[in-house]
């Protein structure tokens, strides 16, 4: 859309800059785009002419949902493994075989067609920036195109190779490590802005997971970490170690890797270096405990809220769901749990121009259906989402 844009009309704006409390709230505000940026924020009553209008009816309007957990690259359908979940039967992670299989079957057409689809889904709940990983390829070739599937709809793409062991390197892991390494790594780096492991039991040790990272770190891609989901071990400390953006799931933590998160401070005291970002949909789809997030917040360590949009653990794309959740099962505030959705989505990718709405941030707006934010956790599974605008273009 050419020319500017004024959302006004607002009755309560999310900002995560100037304003009131922790969300920087604004009343009766209005937005003002120019080229895909936000230009101008003030009171709705002195809002400068546009070309284009959107009237906000006296809504909330918040910044677009930072999802920057998600695995889209896929095929097939694990909802019996899902169904045997809730019968009883424990999530080991040893699914992940079974899409890997399905995947490298399809064809690029039928992926393209499974990204695009759970793409939309997102942009329709309000996820304007949405982090896709590989992982269920395991193969040069099939690691290689999942990425470049996945740069076709995001320039947030993680290469995920070490996701598990394919069941052809079984009884030879170190040799795997060696192809994540060596050929897929460097087929996988020119599509990806990411490296990620999933360092856990029956994945990943520590010793593969460090030497893949640090490949990853030398080929110029940064750092994440799915860490400490099926039980205790040194994948968040690790993370730290190495400086990665953010450790992902954060299910099973000790005192010192909530002590090693917090000593990422930065020092403007604008929170940690390393994020933790917690998943509640892969805890709600395989009864799991929830990560306390409020040992976490207390303990000053940045929080970011995502789906895992994923076939086997988490197959959800909503952000205002996991919101929901957060207030619910992890013991953050509907303020918190915003924030950790929006702004600390955009920390755990360091970002600073989206999650926030403020004069040079990117033009990512969702308008509500409801007059506050509250109503994301108080109207769990109600489609809360009346508009979107991403990039400055209404959706």
């Amino acid at each position: 859309m050419s020319g500017s844009l004024l959302v006004d009309n607002i009755g309560e704006l999310v900002t995560n800059g100037a304003g009131e409390g922790p969300l920087g709230i604004r009343r009766n505000a209005a937005v003002l785009v120019e080229e895909g940026r936000v230009v101008w924020v003030g009171a709705s009553a002195y809002a400068p002419a546009a070309d284009h209008h959107v009237d906000a009816g006296g809504a909330a309007v918040l910044p677009g949902f930072v999802d920057s957990h998600a695995h889209l690259v896929f095929a097939g359908d694990r909802a019996a493994e899902f169904a045997a979940r809730m019968a009883g039967q424990p999530y080991t992670g040893g699914g992940i075989r079974t899409t890997v299989g399905a995947t490298r079957a399809a064809t690029d057409d039928e992926l393209r067609a499974t990204v695009r689809r759970l793409r939309g889904e997102a942009l329709r709940q309000g996820t304007t920036t949405m982090e896709i990983k590989s992982g269920y390829g395991l193969t040069v070739a099939d690691e290689a195109r999942s990425l470049r599937i996945a740069a076709e709809t995001s320039t947030e793409t993680t290469f995920l190779g070490a996701h598990v062991v394919p069941a052809e390197y079984a009884d030879r892991p170190d040799d795997y490590v060696g192809l994540v390494c060596g050929p897929m790594l460097a087929a996988a780096a020119p599509h990806a802005k990411w490296i990620d492991v999933f360092c856990e039991r029956g994945a990943f040790d520590v010793d593969h997971a460090r030497a893949i990272l640090a490949c990853g770190q030398a080929a110029g891609l940064g750092v994440r970490l799915h860490a400490n989901q099926l039980g205790p071990g040194p994948g968040v400390q690790l993370g730290v170690e190495l400086d990665a953006a953010s450790v992902d799931h954060c299910t099973h933590l000790s005192d010192a890797d909530v002590a090693a998160l917090a000593d990422t401070a930065r020092s403007d005291g604008s929170g940690t270096r390393t994020v933790a970002t917690l998943l509640p949909g892969a805890e709600f789809s395989t009864r799991s405990p929830y990560p306390d997030a409020r040992r976490l917040l207390d303990a000053g360590v940045t929080v970011a809220l995502a789906t895992d949009c994923n076939p086997g653990s988490s197959y959800t794309s909503s952000m205002p769901f996991c919101v929901a959740l957060a207030v619910r099962e992890m013991r953050m505030t509907p303020a918190e749990a915003v924030w950790a959705a929006t702004a600390g989505g955009a920390r755990a990718l360091r970002r600073d121009d989206i999650g926030v709405l403020t004069p040079g941030a990117r033009a990512d707006l969702v308008v509500l259906d409801a007059p506050s934010y509250l109503h994301l956790a108080y109207r769990p599974g109600v489609p809360l989402i009346r508009q979107v605008i991403r990039n400055g273009a209404p959706q």
